[in-house]
C-alpha cells in the first residue's frame, strides 16, 4: 500500500511539505506543489485524514456539541456548522448534551478524545467556570448562544434581553396591557434574559408584571399547550401572550383554539426564534428572529479563522434580534 512516506521520497521533499500540499497550505511554492501532486498521481496515492494531519498536527475535524438532535432549531444549527466547515474540507463530529451538566461534560470529554482541532459548544447546564477552565486547555473552543464575561472573545451570542423587550413592546404598541407570558425553564440564562426584557418593556409603559399571568414552560410544543391551558384555567383575563419560543407558541395556539378562542381576534400571540414553520402556522406567527443559522456559521468561521488561520474570514460575536410582524397579533379593541 502506498503511503505518504512513498510520496515524500519520490517527490524529494519532507513529510511536512507533502502534508502542507494535501492541506492546501499556501506556504508551498507552485513548483514544489506540482512535484508532490505528480508523485501522488504516479503512485496512485489518495491521502487519508490521518496522513493530512501528520505534519500539521490537525485531524481536520471539529467537535460540535448541541442540546438535542431533533427539532428545526438544532437542525438548522448543525446544518449551518457542517456546511461552513465542509467548504474547507473540515468535518464535524456531533454529540448531544441533553441540557444536563453531567452529560454535557461527558460529551465534551468524548469529543476531546476524538482529537478534534476545536470544539463548537451549545451548552446550557455546565457552569461558566467550567467553560472558562476548558478554554485554557489545548483545544480551542467557541461557545454558541451564550455570553461569558471572562471568555467573551470565544462566544457567539444573541442579545436575548433585547429580544424579550421587542416582543412585549410590540404588543404594548398595539394597545395590549394584560399580557400573559409562557417562559422557558427559569434556570436557563436565555429564559432569564428574555423575561428581563419583557419586564423592561412593561415598565416603560407603566404596566406591572403580573406573576399570575406567568407560566414556566419547557421550550417544547407540549409545554406551550400546558402553559396556555393552565393560564386559561385560572380565569385571569388577558388579551395577548408572549411565548419563550415558537414551539411553545404553536402549542399555546392549539390550546387556545381548543378553548374556543380565535387568533388574533380573541388572543394575540408572539413567539421567539422565527423557525421556518412560523410563517406556515395559521395565522402566520409574529415572532422574534433568532438568526441561529447565521450564528452557527459565524461559530464555524471563528474556528476557521483562529484555528485553521483563514484570516480572510470575518468573525462577529454579538447578534441582535429583530421583530417579525405577521398575522397572529391584532390591535387591542376595548
Amino acid at each position: 500500500m502506498t503511503t505518504i512516506y512513498d510520496v515524500s521520497e519520490l517527490a524529494g521533499v519532507s513529510l511536512a511539505t507533502v502534508s502542507r500540499v494535501m492541506n492546501k497550505n499556501a506556504n508551498v511554492s507552485d513548483k514544489t506543489r506540482q512535484k508532490v501532486v505528480n508523485a501522488m498521481e504516479q503512485l496512485g496515492y489518495r491521502p487519508s485524514a490521518i496522513a493530512k494531519g501528520l505534519a500539521s498536527n490537525r485531524s481536520s475535524s471539529v467537535g460540535v456539541l448541541i442540546s438535542e438532535l431533533h427539532g428545526p432549531f438544532y437542525g438548522s444549527m448543525m446544518s449551518a456548522v457542517e456546511a461552513e466547515l465542509r467548504k474547507f474540507d473540515i468535518h464535524a463530529i456531533i454529540a448531544a448534551g441533553h441540557s444536563n451538566a453531567e452529560k454535557e461534560a461527558e460529551s465534551i470529554e468524548f469529543l476531546l478524545t476524538r482529537r478534534c482541532d476545536a470544539l463548537i459548544l451549545w451548552v446550557e447546564s455546565v457552569p461558566d467556570r467550567y467553560l472558562v477552565e476548558l478554554a485554557k486547555r489545548d483545544t480551542p473552543i467557541v461557545v454558541l448562544g451564550r455570553k461569558i464575561a471572562k471568555i467573551t472573545k470565544n462566544c457567539v451570542s444573541l442579545n436575548n434581553e433585547e429580544g424579550g423587550y421587542l416582543a412585549a413592546r410590540y404588543l404594548l404598541e398595539q394597545g395590549h396591557r394584560k399580557i400573559a407570558y409562557i417562559s422557558g425553564p427559569l434556570w436557563k440564562g436565555d429564559t432569564q434574559d428574555r423575561l428581563s426584557g419583557h419586564k423592561r418593556a412593561l415598565a416603560e409603559y407603566g404596566v406591572k408584571f403580573n406573576t399570575k399571568l406567568h407560566c414556566e414552560g419547557d421550550y417544547r410544543e407540549e409545554g406551550g399547550f400546558r402553559g396556555m391551558t393552565e393560564l386559561l384555567g385560572l380565569r385571569n383575563t388577558f388579551s395577548a401572550v408572549v411565548c419563550g419560543n415558537d414551539e411553545m407558541a404553536a402549542g399555546a395556539m392549539t390550546s387556545a383554539r381548543d378553548a374556543g378562542l380565535s387568533i388574533p381576534e380573541d388572543l394575540s400571540v408572539v413567539g421567539f426564534d422565527n423557525l421556518v414553520y412560523a410563517r406556515y402556522l395559521y395565522p402566520k406567527l409574529s415572532t422574534i428572529n433568532y438568526p441561529v443559522r447565521e450564528m452557527a456559521q459565524m461559530a464555524a468561521r471563528w474556528v476557521l479563522k483562529h484555528v485553521y488561520k483563514n484570516q480572510r474570514l470575518v468573525a462577529t460575536n454579538i447578534f441582535e434580534p429583530e421583530l417579525v410582524a405577521r398575522d397572529s397579533v391584532q390591535q387591542f379593541r376595548r
